[in-house]
């Protein structure tokens, strides 16, 4: 085994180090937040179209899913700490480009390939560098502030970028990523870093295989809503019958598998691989990066959910949207650092049943809140639940993953995780997005048909229109498309009373569906193990 990694002993220096992890993972995760209440500004701004704006943050996503896994190991190769501060100089030059971005293929290079590739070096390394820098007994505290900080900055996203949009520039939002960067690549110094050992060799053939197969499931799952998931959307591409997501995630699963058995056979001729398979026979690991992967499906799947909720059925604006959100990073945070503090030897899978508890309690609470009459309060609660809950979950799942294999494969290790949280996110925003979508369209169009004072004309286009991708419309909107096409006022209203109760049907057949995964993950529970890590140290 490779010799331990220097211990921080100051708690002033923890703190730093602390912080400067944490600042890093904020960092990745506001990226997939910030923009989404500024697409079409930034769209006009660089003279592309909404579609531009939302391929970049495709191609944002496709490139980190793409690279984790090598990154981790390159992490492993050339040193956690090196790889973790050159990462955040290609963020930083990434951030950069972006601010000052003319037009979309200069966007394109600086928000998808250099701030994905940096994310790619970051996020593993932070696994790393938490374990390289604290004892076992300090680890779940330190691994919950982490992911707290990104599941904040995925709630403050909105908010931030609202602000900016609405009273300076999308672009400062950037300009202050190089800012944070430069702070966090002078407070980096304080950070102990762990021998890489003698090898030195990355498996390329790996690191395609892994990269295409990950980034082809990503890339399929992330145009279901505009393709279908099985049967194709009108004039969407389709093989055999059925729609090219299918084929696309069918695709990157075999690419996946042929990366597994490629591994093993690197392994058999003692050669050094990406990822040993072995640690995939883990069962302490494998039930921790399924615990990842759940959470951050239920979570984006969330996150996604409630700001359409808050913005579109209720009309607010960016700034009032994202501060109907903090609730939830205020019982996050609290959980993720209080529980580790006054509870550390607590069992990490009673912490974790009870965290996906707190997160199904929410959703099915805010299920049963959604009415047309009801206001925005009804959001605070649900979200102090599935608040507790992430931070619950987040309190443990690091330290449980890492602890389970040797410290000198943490890196790698990291690497797995990321990609692993990157498939259940953008399966988790996928899902909720397409099963609210297709039970608005259902419940839209039974009310139209049903209703004598639609003529057939307008049942029909309608029909047409909505089968071929239904927009989420809130009713100012609706309102203004029917005033345009000269609709009857009575028709005018059952459209708006329809669209209405069809937009609280979606929404309540997606929470629905995170509901279940989350009851769906406690089945995997038995995997966690029940007693806190410790170090074996003297």
């Amino acid at each position: 085994m490779a010799p331990r990694a220097g211990r921080v002993e100051s708690p002033a220096t923890a703190r730093v180090v602390l912080l400067t992890l944490s600042a890093g993972q904020f960092l990745m995760a506001l990226d997939s937040s910030v923009m989404n209440v500024s697409i079409a500004t930034v769209a006009e701004d660089v003279g592309t179209t909404v579609t531009g704006i939302q391929g970049a943050i495709t191609a944002y996503t496709l490139v980190m899913a793409m690279f984790m896994i090598p990154g981790g190991k390159i992490g492993a190769l050339i040193g956690r700490k090196r790889a973790f501060m050159i990462g955040c100089c290609i963020y930083g030059c990434g951030s950069l480009t972006t601010a000052l971005a003319p037009n979309l293929p200069v966007l394109l290079l600086g928000w998808a390939l250099l701030e994905g590739i940096g994310a790619a070096l970051i996020l593993p390394a932070i696994v790393a560098l938490v374990a390289g820098n604290f004892v076992a007994e300090r680890r779940p505290a330190a691994y919950g502030l982490v992911a707290a900080a990104g599941a904040v900055a995925i709630a403050l996203g909105p908010l931030i970028g609202g602000v900016a949009t609405t009273y300076f520039s999308w672009r400062w939002v950037f300009a202050g990523e190089v800012l944070v960067v430069l702070g966090i690549l002078v407070s980096a110094r304080r950070i102990a870093d762990a021998p890489t050992g003698g090898r030195r060799r990355i498996d390329l053939v790996g690191a395609v295989l892994s990269a295409l197969g990950l980034g082809i499931f990503v890339y399929g799952v992330l145009r279901s809503d505009e393709w279908g998931w099985f049967r194709p959307k009108p004039d969407a591409p389709s093989w055999l019958g059925v729609s090219l997501v299918v084929w696309l995630m069918l695709a990157g699963l075999l690419l996946v598998w042929l990366f597994l058995r490629w591994e093993a056979r690197l392994v058999e001729r003692r050669s050094e691989p990406l990822v040993d398979p072995a640690v995939l026979q883990n069962k302490q690991l494998t039930g921790g990066l399924t615990m990842f992967f759940f959470q951050y499906l239920v979570q984006m799947g969330v996150f996604f959910v409630v700001p359409l909720y808050l913005s579109v059925a209720l009309g607010l604006s960016a700034l009032t949207t994202g501060a109907r959100l903090l609730p939830l990073s205020v019982t996050l945070l609290a959980a993720a650092v209080l529980i580790p503090r006054f509870l550390p030897d607590i069992s990490p899978r009673r912490v974790v049943r009870l965290g996906i508890l707190s997160l199904l309690a929410g959703a099915v609470v805010l299920m049963a809140a959604l009415d047309a009459d009801a206001g925005a309060e009804i959001v605070t609660v649900p979200l102090l639940l599935i608040g507790l809950g992430m931070g619950a979950l987040a309190s443990q799942l690091g330290a449980v993953t890492v602890s389970a294999v040797p410290e000198e494969q943490s890196a790698e290790v990291g690497g797995v995780q990321n990609a692993v949280t990157n498939l259940g996110a953008s399966l988790g925003t996928a899902l909720a997005g397409s099963i609210m979508i297709a039970t608005l369209t259902s419940s839209f169009l039974t009310s139209v048909e049903q209703n004598p004072e639609v003529p057939a004309g307008v049942k029909s286009q309608a029909t047409v229109r909505l089968q071929s991708g239904a927009p989420f419309l809130s009713d100012a909107q609706l309102k203004t498309a029917l005033d345009e096409s000269g609709t009857s006022s009575e028709v005018k209203k059952d459209a708006l009373d329809a669209n209405a109760a069809a937009r609280l049907d979606g929404l309540r057949a997606a929470l629905t569906v995170l509901a279940l995964a989350a009851l769906l993950a406690m089945f995997f529970t038995s995997r966690i193990p029940t007693t806190q890590p410790r170090s074996t140290e003297p």
